[in-house]
């Protein structure tokens, strides 16, 4: 395989596509990876976007992980490295975002003293931006946002520096939009006066993609780079890429359609209840059943069946933080989590068998198990349906190898019509 221009590292399989679909975007033919590539990769792409589930697993596992990913990317020659997380900088006071940082860079530094890299989530497509070193969904602060009662990871501090400082050894600093708007000369000049006063990782403000995009020329030569998907669109440009069509294209759909839902995110529920208030098919999973969960997934396929699958279904866990809290009080917040994901992907896996080609899958632990269950382990990314959410395609690892197109959208992402314009795009 020929040398990679961009190794990347996503601690989530949505917020892997949602960085794979800004490097599209910007001319980059892309791969993402479910998991650490144990096979070969077609030699023609330029970036590889390696995706774990390692957003809320203990953080000791989470740096092995990325570790491991890592160790895969330099064999393969990549240039640079990009560590993603989510634009609502999703974490706990123990991690994983400021552990897997310092662990990647002293993995890339001979002198980890003297390592340094950037920290920002900010995606304006998506209205996450970053003022004074405070994260912003929309016009709210990120704790005031709908965050706060995030399940696994709830996050009540808007303020970036003092939420990584919580997590990392290095000093963290800023740089701030009075910097960031005099573009990139600018912006490498404060870096370097941080790394002067021992500053290891700088929280970045942007509020636009302009700044995205100055931000992303002041990174070239950059061994690690750190952020969500919003700073992908400065990159390629470094490499002298520039967009292209051909970069987004993949082979005709075909097929029966469903959509899995497990995300509890208000943009999800608004998605969810616009489907069913539209008439649309729809089939509740409750996240507090009693049943056995086999009992629970025949059910749900036995009601698919008697649809005829001739239009997009919808299966959902979806429910208010009220319900959600009632399960988890119930089996345990890792155990309730874990029943309705192995739920979700046996559903996966049976409306496939039943000759479903076209997927959507809202929430990001919910596309981690149901892209695990199918066997998929390479994904070609296509156009962007919303900001951060394109088509996707793989072969999965069932006997017939079908091929099926996949939407993995994070949680947060997408307007609230989201469901049927994905395939509306397809057709």
């Amino acid at each position: 395989m020929a040398s990679l221009l961009l190794g990347c590292i996503a601690d989530d399989f949505t917020g892997a596509t949602d960085l794979a679909s800004n490097l599209v975007r910007a001319g980059m033919r892309v791969v993402q990876t479910i998991g650490v590539p144990t096979g070969t990769l077609a030699s023609d792409v330029d970036a590889v976007v390696v995706a774990l589930k390692s957003r809320t697993i203990p953080a000791a596992d989470a740096v092995t992980q990325s570790l491991a990913a890592l160790a895969w990317l330099r064999r393969v020659g990549a240039r640079q490295i990009y560590f993603k997380y989510c634009s609502t900088f999703d974490s706990t006071p123990a991690g994983n975002i400021g552990p897997v940082a310092e662990a990647l860079l002293d993995a890339l530094h001979d002198a980890p003293g003297d390592a340094f890299t950037i920290a920002t989530p900010a995606l304006p497509d998506n209205g996450r931006t970053v003022f004074q070193g405070h994260l912003f969904v929309g016009d709210r602060l990120l704790s005031e946002s709908g965050m706060q009662n995030h399940p696994l990871t709830p996050m009540r501090d808007p303020d970036l520096v003092r939420v990584l400082q919580a997590q990392v050894k290095r000093k963290v600093g800023l740089v701030d939009h009075r910097v960031v708007a005099q573009g990139p000369v600018a912006i490498r000049a404060r870096f370097d006066t941080l790394r002067a006063e021992g500053v290891g990782i700088a929280i970045v403000d942007a509020i636009d993609n302009a700044d995205l995009r100055s931000l992303g020329s002041a990174l070239a030569g950059m061994p690690l780079v750190t952020g969500g998907s919003g700073v992908a669109l400065g990159l390629p440009a470094n490499f002298d890429i520039a967009p292209s069509p051909a970069a987004s294209a993949l082979p005709p759909a075909s097929g029966g359609r469903a959509i899995i839902a497990g995300s509890c995110s208000s943009a999800t529920q608004r998605q969810v209840h616009r489907f069913v208030q539209g008439g649309g098919a729809a089939y509740r999973i409750d996240p507090g059943a009693k049943g056995v969960r086999d009992d629970v997934v025949a059910a749900a396929l036995a009601w698919w069946d008697r649809q005829g699958a001739t239009h997009a279904s919808l299966f959902y866990s979806t429910a208010d933080p009220a319900s959600v809290r009632r399960a988890q009080a119930e089996r345990g917040v890792e155990a309730a989590g874990a029943w309705v994901e192995s739920v979700l992907a046996r559903i996966a896996q049976g409306v496939v068998a039943r000759g479903v080609r076209q997927l959507v899958i809202a929430g990001g632990e919910t596309a981690g198990a149901c892209v695990q269950a199918l066997g998929v382990t390479q994904l070609q990314i296509g156009a962007q349906i919303d900001p951060g959410v394109p088509w996707c395609y793989a072969r999965t690892g069932g006997d017939d190898g079908a091929g099926v197109h996949l939407a993995l959208k994070s949680g947060n992402f997408g307007s609230d019509d989201f469901f049927t314009k994905a395939f509306g795009m397809l057709s």
